[in-house]
């Protein structure tokens, strides 16, 4: 049955193709989504189209196939196709978006389920690949506990025995005094703190950057340990709304499947308390807070919304830090910054006068 069709790619300027996946998506109760970079097609001997696919970085998506071919493996033809594409593009740890009502037809084509909320199911094609990440933050914060407990500034020496564990998710872009005064805040009122941060390239600070940022602005900070979100946690793969424009309905969507991750986390490690500043600036991330506060709150984790560090009436803003530098304006980005920060973007001795 199978060779009675064809894949093909479907280049950007092909149009009647395009058109030809949009209303096949818009058939099966699908939108085409605007960020993709491989599109496909699977197409009947008479060159109508009957399935399609597509990926965005390591994520498969816009999936489907006419209801006329469904129950003929048309679809475990286009997985596996894309599978082949990523794996030529450096990438085999793969995510996918799917109703709840066709993941079973996924789990049979090798993905299994990370979280899922009444209307989509995140999957990924590694058995253990959320248990592995589940484990690297366990030793993470393994490593810090110790070092607490060699310091005496830790009663209890068993995660769950008593002490109270906190986190924050940041993307730290670049990692501002607000940020700094947020960690603060949160670390005097746990014993320990998780900072998660955000590992997506999607500005102009590399991740990587954006890490040692975090970690030299909070060595001060015993009970700090630092964790990379990977694509688990505000990630295209999980809330793209915050990298990319979207409707209010789509962004809070994703809010709402970002935060039923953080929650299986949080479970798994034993906190309690998440903290995060206070948005006055992003629409985004101001709808972000919203679902977080509704949804923690259900799950019996504390949620503590604290207002931002001012300076001259102003709410000290990534944002801002990040207009100050492209302007070549330092003298208003090392206010903004801490000496940590200003030394790693601006090539200077941590020292340097602000």
């Amino acid at each position: 049955m199978w060779n009675e069709f064809y894949i093909s790619e479907i280049l950007p300027g092909d149009n009647a193709a395009l058109k030809s996946v949009v209303a096949l998506l818009e058939k099966e109760g699908l939108k085409r989504d605007p960020n993709l970079d491989y599109i496909c097609g699977l197409y009947d001997e008479e060159g109508h189209l009957a399935a399609t696919g597509s990926c965005f970085r390591y994520m498969l998506r816009c999936l489907a196939v006419d209801s006329r071919y469904q129950g003929e493996g048309l679809m475990s033809r286009i997985v596996s196709h894309l599978v082949q594409v990523q794996a030529l593009r450096g990438s085999t740890h793969l995510f996918l978006h799917t109703k709840p009502s066709s993941a079973v037809y996924f789990r049979d084509l090798g993905f299994y389920e990370i979280a899922a909320t009444e209307s989509v199911v995140f999957m990924e094609n590694r058995r253990r690949g959320f248990a592995d990440y589940l484990e690297k933050v366990r030793r993470e914060t393994r490593e810090t506990q110790e070092a607490l407990e060699t310091r005496e500034m830790q009663e209890t020496k068993e995660t769950g025995s008593g002490a109270k564990e906190a986190a924050i998710v940041m993307n730290a872009n670049p990692f501002t005094l607000g940020h700094q005064f947020l960690v603060q805040t949160a670390a005097a009122q746990c014993d320990l703190l998780h900072v998660f941060v955000v590992s997506e390239d999607a500005g102009q600070i590399p991740a990587k950057l954006r890490k040692q940022m975090v970690r030299e602005g909070t060595a001060h900070i015993p009970n700090v340990v630092l964790h990379d979100c990977g694509p688990y946690m505000i990630s295209f793969a999980t809330f793209p709304g915050y990298f990319l424009k979207g409707e209010d309905a789509v962004i809070l969507g994703q809010a709402g499947l970002d935060m039923q991750i953080f929650i299986r986390i949080a479970r798994a490690h034993g906190i309690s308390a998440r903290f995060a500043g206070e948005e006055p600036l992003s629409h985004v991330t101001d709808l972000y807070n919203r679902v977080m506060r509704q949804d923690l709150e259900k799950a019996g984790i504390e949620c503590h919304i604290i207002p931002r560090l001012e300076l001259d009436g102003e709410p000290v803003s990534a944002s801002g830090a990040r207009k100050a530098l492209l302007e070549g304006d330092t003298g208003t980005f090392r206010k903004l910054v801490p000496d940590t920060t200003a030394a790693l973007m601006l090539h200077e001795n941590p020292g340097a006068a602000r």
